[in-house]
């Protein structure tokens, strides 16, 4: 009888793991009304929807303004940045602009 309840009572922890399931990025994005949904109730009381949630949600959201393509990344060296060649006129040493 002890071997039953021990049972039962493991078998309730389990049904009442009590871990929501999170909506994935990708089905967000296909998703704009449930995503608008989200994005409201994360304003609104974060700690009850949860950080995994969120954290899909901003993703989703970014994905959507940015589009889904290569994120940016910039080159290894900058361009190299000449005043002379910028076409730019030069000032006189007085202030006033050179001919």
């Amino acid at each position: 009888m002890k071997m039953f309840w021990i049972g039962m009572v493991a078998l309730a922890l389990v049904a009442c793991d009590g871990t929501p399931s999170i909506e994935s990025v990708e089905s967000l994005v296909a998703n704009p009304e449930r995503l608008k949904e989200l994005r409201a109730l994360c304003k609104a009381d974060h700690a009850k929807v949860g950080d995994a949630q969120c954290n899909a949600v901003a993703e989703a959201t970014r994905q959507r303004f940015m589009g889904g393509g290569t994120p940016y990344t910039p080159s290894a060296q900058p361009p190299a940045a000449s005043a002379a060649s910028d076409g730019a006129p030069s000032p006189a040493k007085d202030g006033a602009l050179a001919p």
